[in-house]
């Protein structure tokens, strides 16, 4: 009984749409036995089924899988009242900060932050990324003359942990608190293979997390008592102020802001560089064309040199998986959702669908120069995800991206003494093993 209009005024569960077509059971079953990924299960999903499917993990509802662009945009922009984020699988490590947060703490806490990384809030921020690229870019050339041997993940690792840490403090990155933040990547590391029970899994990590609550505590006396530190004060000194007139800014809380966003500011900047540097060197005619594109400084290659970024960011999203829980009955794409199942938006294979980008496992960064070269639909290309949840920190990671990216790739190419075999599926898609290499 829709109107003239198109809008039918009946609430979702009334207006029909037949049941998410599920996986056959034996699959699911094989999939367990095989011992794969599960990046693998859904990828089987969305070719037999389509773009907004389902499986069975267990005697629950099933798993409903959205890769189609129109269901993602529906899900994420247009609904995410009905989708929700229930918990984050980083919670161990970043308590209740943003990315963790739900219903009107996350509102509040997203509104503080906001401003700070809009076209204008990046602006503060601008001197602090060109001095961690120059500080990667001196080091290198010492790598250069002397022909030491550097792992190319760990440097990139290094240069988004100096820029964050910058950005949050106001200092560049020492030593001492680089070592003491490797904390982060171990447990980082760990979080796929941690114990079920939340006591369990906190107990096998605890001696990382002690280590990055000292650090974090050190951080936040040291910004209380005024040091701002040479580049001016940072987003710290932001959630300090914000305390003395939000109460619940208590010191737990500042402490979880503040790993969240130095988690999310590094570990996805360091990984979506590691791969650009896996791919260029199975595609080195990419890098060439990149530096062809215009003279240094100027917009041409700067766009070329984004469009680098871009084209990894398709192959390898920083969010590569996006759950929900449907708090209510719903119709998407025509399929019935039943209100409690979970809902899992997976960009990592929208982005590798053939009838989306031609061609799709061909690393091709003219997909985002040409004309017409990738999709139109907002729900096509989402490395960051879209809607009120996407991730804050999209300007600034591409911004510290091509920033070093165009300090470094005039000057060095790396030559891999050996290359990771595969992915590892966590809180993001990380190459599986060491990247060493030496620079010519």
């Amino acid at each position: 009984m829709a109107t003239e209009a198109g809008f039918d005024p009946r609430p979702p569960a009334a207006r029909g749409g037949g049941p998410v077509p599920e996986l056959d059971p034996a699959l699911v079953e094989r999939w367990r036995s095989g011992g794969a990924e599960l990046v693998d299960l859904m990828a089987l999903a969305r070719q037999r089924l389509g773009g907004v499917a389902a499986f069975r993990l267990g005697p629950d509802h099933p798993t409903v899988l959205v890769t189609d662009p129109g269901a993602i945009q529906h899900v994420l922009a247009l609904h995410p009242d009905r989708y929700v984020k229930r918990s984050h699988r980083a919670r161990l490590l970043i308590g209740d900060g943003v990315l963790a947060a739900t219903g009107e703490a996350w509102k509040s806490q997203r509104r503080l932050l906001q401003s700070q990384f809009t076209g204008t809030g990046m602006r503060r921020y601008e001197q602090r990324i060109t001095e961690a690229a120059r500080v990667t870019a001196g080091r290198w050339a010492a790598y250069a003359r002397t022909g030491q041997r550097l792992d190319i993940g760990l440097e990139m690792r290094r240069f988004a942990l100096d820029t964050i840490w910058r950005s949050l403090t106001g200092h560049p990155l020492d030593d001492r608190t680089e070592r003491e933040l490797n904390a982060v990547a171990s447990v980082v590391a760990a979080m796929p293979t941690l114990p079920a029970d939340t006591a369990d899994a906190r107990e096998a990590v605890a001696a990382d997390l002690a280590r990055i609550d000292a650090v974090a505590h050190r951080a936040i006396e040291a910004a209380r008592g005024g040091a701002a530190g040479p580049d001016g004060p940072g987003l710290l000194h932001l959630l300090l102020g914000a305390s003395a007139e939000r109460p619940e800014y208590t010191d737990r809380l500042i402490r979880d802001e503040l790993i969240t966003l130095l988690v999310a500011g590094h570990e996805t900047t360091a990984t979506t560089l590691t791969w650009l540097y896996l791919l260029l060197d199975r595609h080195p005619e990419a890098r060439d064309e990149a530096l062809a594109a215009g003279a240094p400084g100027s917009a041409e290659r700067r766009r070329a040199v984004q469009a680098l970024v871009h084209e990894t960011l398709r192959l390898y999203p920083s969010a590569w998986i996006l759950p929900r829980y449907a708090v209510e009955a719903d119709v998407l794409a025509g399929r019935a959702v039943e209100a409690g199942s979970d809902v899992v938006v997976c960009p990592y294979l929208t982005h590798r669908d053939p009838e989306l980008w031609p061609d799709p496992e061909r690393f091709d960064p003219r997909r985002f120069t040409a004309p017409d070269g990738r999709p139109a639909h907002p729900g096509a290309y989402l490395p960051f995800g879209i809607g009120p949840r996407a991730c804050l920190g999209l300007r600034f990671a591409l911004r510290e991206s091509t920033v070093l990216l165009e300090h470094l790739l005039p000057a060095h190419v790396p030559a891999f003494h050996s290359v990771p075999a595969k992915a590892a599926y966590s809180i993001t898609v990380r190459p599986d093993g060491p990247t060493p290499a030496t620079l010519h």
